[in-house]
């Protein structure tokens, strides 16, 4: 696969599935910026990367219907954090793009994501033989940003369920995982825009 081409064998993740305490609550992806919603600028940056797109978002479907999206709920009650995304990914994965071995998850509110991501992200693991990959940058490493292997699925579930593992690191402790290192920028390829002033300073990174 080279950075930027469509891969059949991944399936896109878009996380939207959290509380946006610090944004105010409601669905901070749908909050504008430069003229369009923040999943929109995911979208048109994640698509080219994957064979299928699938949102991840719980409460009404029918708010993202402007995007054309499949969208599937938390497949575990209480909102457990971005594992239970990429659980939900996967098992939507199975079902509906048996196709996949892959996962790609990345967060909605990440309006500079790479062109190369899940390329690089499929080389870092190659490279170092490893189960699953993340990104970082800056020294920092970014786990919500992800390539996850669909086989790993029973082993999420059963870790989430049956231990109550709900952060990222703990789970992927166990497995080896490469670490694909990005440009820090300016911008950041992995800024989010959590709050509202987060928003003001995307404003002016887009207009530069």
């Amino acid at each position: 696969m080279q950075p930027g081409s469509s891969d059949p064998a991944t399936v896109g993740v878009l996380l939207a599935g959290g509380r946006a305490r610090r944004m105010g609550g409601g669905d901070k992806c749908l909050r504008p910026l430069a003229g369009r919603p923040l999943l929109a600028h995911a979208i048109e940056r994640v698509a080219p990367q994957v064979g299928r797109l699938v949102l991840n978002a719980n409460g009404d479907p029918a708010r993202f219907a402007a995007f054309g999206l499949p969208v599937a709920a938390d497949l575990l009650p209480g909102q457990p954090g971005p594992l239970a995304g990429v659980l939900t990914g996967m098992a939507w994965a199975a079902t509906n793009a048996p196709e996949a071995n892959w996962v790609l998850t990345v967060a909605t509110d990440a309006p500079f994501l790479p062109a190369d991501l899940a390329g690089r992200l499929h080389a870092a693991m190659r490279r170092e033989g490893a189960d699953m990959a993340c990104a970082a940058s800056g020294g920092r490493h970014h786990p919500v940003i992800g390539l996850w292997p669909v086989a790993l699925r029973d082993a999420l579930e059963a870790a989430l369920r049956d231990e109550g593992i709900t952060k990222v690191d703990r789970w992927t402790a166990r497995y080896r995982l490469a670490v694909a290192d990005f440009d820090p920028g300016p911008p950041d390829p992995f800024f989010n825009a959590n709050r509202p002033e987060d928003l003001e300073t995307a404003e002016k990174l887009l207009s530069t």
